[in-house]
């Protein structure tokens, strides 16, 4: 299957990764990159030299593109780019942050560089920017996501109308059928995150892909908006926040009540209570824990019979 997102990044699938935090090591990147996709590195949760580290297993764990996700809220930023250029890493995806910022300095550097976004409004501040692609992320997403609560479905034809440069959706998307209608809406391509929670590769831990197996529709929703608006799996530290903003609690009261290191303790140390557990409304449809290259090979044979479905319509 060839079309520009597959030209852009060397790729066989029009399949993206997300670099998930706690979630997306070089063992899911490789995997990911070994069945065809696009695997990506989440830099979020990484200090300098762990990031180091993964990349270079990574380089050693596939001859295939694989790119960093690099969240630009988090700190050390100067140092995450210096160590991926210093790597030849080829494929940087940023987000959470200016466009502007980094995306001269990586493509001077001959790196390719996609931004995520959430809104129209933001698709074309990054098309300004002169990214090469945008991610189109949904509100059904899982993790850190836009304010406006736009779909994913009525966020890609509004991007679509609009931009020139590729457009990768998210949001919602774990089969081919998913990523068929996308694309009909005119994305170039997906970018699949909570589906690859749910791997043997995946660094999370096994308790909480459990939990995200196990979860059924109406298990997630959006919260934090007055912070960072984050999608989580409701869980005792949910309702925390519910009672908190029950009770009247401000902003500061709120990032008291978040702490530190919340998200790791959920998604990767285990802890299914008190962790930060985040995830997308597809949990809902995600039901086993297979190989990376499984899932990978089950879209794309999911893609073809709904082609042929529409096609019959």
């Amino acid at each position: 299957m060839q079309n520009r997102i597959t030209e852009l990044f060397g790729v066989k699938y029009p399949i993206v990764q997300a670099g998930m935090i706690w979630t997306s090591g070089w063992r899911l990147a490789s995997a990911v990159s070994n069945a065809g996709g696009l695997g990506l590195i989440g830099a979020g949760s990484m200090y300098p030299q762990v990031l180091r580290e993964h990349i270079q297993k990574c380089q050693q764990a596939t001859d295939k593109p694989f790119g960093v996700n690099v969240p630009m809220l988090y700190p050390d930023l100067d140092k995450l780019m210096e160590i991926i250029v210093e790597l030849g890493v080829k494929i940087v995806f940023t987000s959470a942050g200016n466009p502007k910022t980094w995306t001269s300095y990586l493509q001077e550097k001959g790196i390719t560089v996609v931004h995520v976004v959430s809104s129209l409004k933001f698709a074309l501040k990054s098309q300004e920017a002169g990214v090469d692609a945008i991610v189109v992320e949904g509100f059904e997403a899982g993790g850190h996501n836009g304010r406006d609560e736009t779909t994913t479905l009525t966020l890609i034809p509004a991007v679509k109308e609009k931009l020139d440069i590729p457009i990768i959706a998210a949001g919602g998307i774990a089969t081919g059928a998913a990523m068929l209608a996308t694309m009909i809406l005119g994305a170039d391509g997906v970018q699949v995150g909570s589906r690859f929670v749910a791997s043997d590769e995946a660094s999370s831990h096994q308790l909480f892909k459990q939990k995200v197996i196990e979860s059924g529709e109406g298990d997630t929703q959006l919260v934090l908006k007055e912070l960072a608006p984050v999608r989580l799996i409701k869980n005792k530290f949910y309702q925390d926040i519910q009672n908190a903003y029950a009770n009247g609690a401000s902003k500061e009261d709120l990032i008291s009540l978040l702490g530190r290191a919340r998200a790791k303790r959920g998604i990767f140390e285990g802890d299914m209570e008190e962790g930060e557990l985040e995830i997308g409304q597809v949990a809902s449809l995600i039901h086993t824990i297979k190989p990376a290259a499984s899932i990978v090979n089950d879209m794309m044979t999911e893609f073809e019979i709904a082609k042929k479905m529409v096609a019959s319509f």
